[in-house]
């Protein structure tokens, strides 16, 4: 993690010192029009958001008391393998979901009407992929 710390403050760094350079060139471009106000926002916001994340991480990595297995030398793969959870290979639930969800998107982008056969489509394949360990072959 402290790589990744030094890594977003040389990143923050680097999109300030961008920022700057951005606004001197574009003033001194030699049109009446001034600097280009949209391009130094978008940088100097980037130089912010850099910094917020060096920053939790930093704090993250403080509060956590110890060096994480990617941090050390001497740890083996399996320090930093944890048990995530279970997952079912053969469930096709999270597939219906997704499509679901990409008709509800499609809905807000083409069409609202769309949205509302995509609601109760999304609603479905979440209760389904909630409870398909409750009926069927694998129910428990």
């Amino acid at each position: 993690m402290r790589a990744n710390i030094i890594l977003f403050w040389i990143l923050s760094v680097f999109f300030a010192l961008a920022a700057a350079v951005y606004a001197f060139w574009t003033t001194m471009d030699g049109q009446d029009y001034g600097p280009e106000w949209v391009g130094i926002v978008g940088v100097a916001l980037a130089a912010v958001l850099s910094a917020f994340i060096a920053f939790y991480l930093g704090r993250v990595h403080a509060a956590q008391g110890g060096a994480l297995p990617e941090d050390r030398l001497d740890a083996n793969i399996d320090d930093g393998d944890p048990e995530l959870g279970f997952f079912s290979p053969w469930s096709w639930w999270p597939i219906v979901l997704a499509a679901a969800a990409a008709l509800a998107f499609l809905g807000l982008a083409i069409g609202f009407w769309i949205a509302f056969i995509a609601i109760p489509l999304v609603v479905i394949a979440l209760v389904g992929w909630v409870y398909e360990y409750y009926r069927g072959n694998f129910a428990r």
